[in-house]
């Protein structure tokens, strides 16, 4: 009977995008329907008991989480068995830049009307960058292809690995900035997905063997106030970066000012704005479509959420 309620409540839950733990499950159990939902396979008990502490202390700062969160949501993303040293390798951004943390001034009133570049079919799929701290990376790569597609050309999907293996002024896997990746590709263009795959692991540079398949001519750097990014968003999606760290569980709504930090560790990309519930930013991850809302995050405008102002660029192609 256990067995059979195990097997209906993994085909329940095969419906949503994340795991869901049933009310009043034993954490063994809820571990163990988490694993069979996310695929885990754990080659040591030693390996599987790891997995089971952080999963078990993923609960209790998701419940946490939730209690007072006026509009996000949070839960059992596939990071719950992480450790937090294990979700920093996915916070790639490492930049010579003095970065100001700050909180900027507040702008209670949104700006104006609804921004989509995602609906505008200016955009690529959502990206999974894996266990490599690749973000700055992916970041660049999407902002490329955005040019790309804004200037009016037919495009494949464009290489961060290329980026990952090829940029020496950055470290792979180990982080770099995504504004001196977009230089780099000024510099050298971008290969296509296809011909320099990505495998979320350092590698020599090989771009010689494959013909760039994406260029942009001009990086645009963007003053730091949200003002200004709407100003700067209106005509293309931007590069950014913001603390991610209290992203871990996240799997949706509006995350608010006071549900982050600024301490600058993650980049993606701004690909539009709602004045719909106050005004927020729509942020593409680069963590799958599984994770968010589909490879989302909304920050709420007007408050510096996870300080989205700290590094802002555009590029055209």
């Amino acid at each position: 009977m256990r067995s059979l309620l195990f097997v209906l409540s993994l085909a329940l839950l095969a419906a949503c995008d994340h795991y869901v733990r049933p009310v009043d499950i034993a954490d063994e159990v809820a571990f163990e329907q988490f694993s069979a939902f996310w695929n885990r396979t754990h080659h040591s008990e030693a390996v599987r008991q790891t997995r089971f502490e952080n999963f078990v202390a993923a609960g209790a700062k998701i419940a946490a989480a939730n209690l007072n969160s006026p509009s996000a949501t949070f839960g059992y993303t596939m990071f719950a068995d992480y450790s937090i040293e294990e979700f920093r390798v996915l916070l790639g951004v490492r930049t010579k830049e003095n970065i100001d943390t700050a909180p900027t001034a507040v702008h209670l009133q949104g700006p104006g009307g609804a921004i989509n570049w995602v609906a505008a079919g200016k955009t690529t799929p959502i990206k999974n960058q894996a266990q490599c701290g690749s973000c700055w990376a992916f970041s660049a790569t999407e902002e490329t292809e955005s040019a790309n597609l804004i200037a009016g050309r037919g495009i494949p999907a464009g290489s961060p690995q290329e980026i990952v293996d090829c940029d020496r002024a950055d470290a792979g896997c180990n982080g770099g900035n995504p504004r001196e990746a977009l230089g780099w590709i000024v510099s050298n263009g971008l290969d296509s997905d296809s011909c320099y795959p990505y495998t979320a692991r350092d590698g020599g540079c090989a771009m010689s063997r494959c013909t760039p398949a994406l260029r942009i001519s001009q990086v645009i750097p963007i003053a730091g106030s949200e003002p200004a990014i709407y100003n700067a968003l209106e005509s293309m999606p931007l590069s950014i970066c913001c603390d991610a760290e209290p992203w871990q569980y996240y799997t949706g709504g509006i995350l608010q000012a006071s549900q982050c930090g600024y301490t600058i560790d993650h980049a993606i990309q701004l690909v539009g704005y709602s004045p719909n519930s106050g005004g927020y930013w729509i942020v593409r991850n680069s963590w799958g479509a599984a994770w968010g809302e589909a490879g989302y995050i909304y920050l709420a405008y007007g408050q510096n959420t996870c300080g989205i102002t700290s590094l802002v660029t555009g590029a055209r192609a």
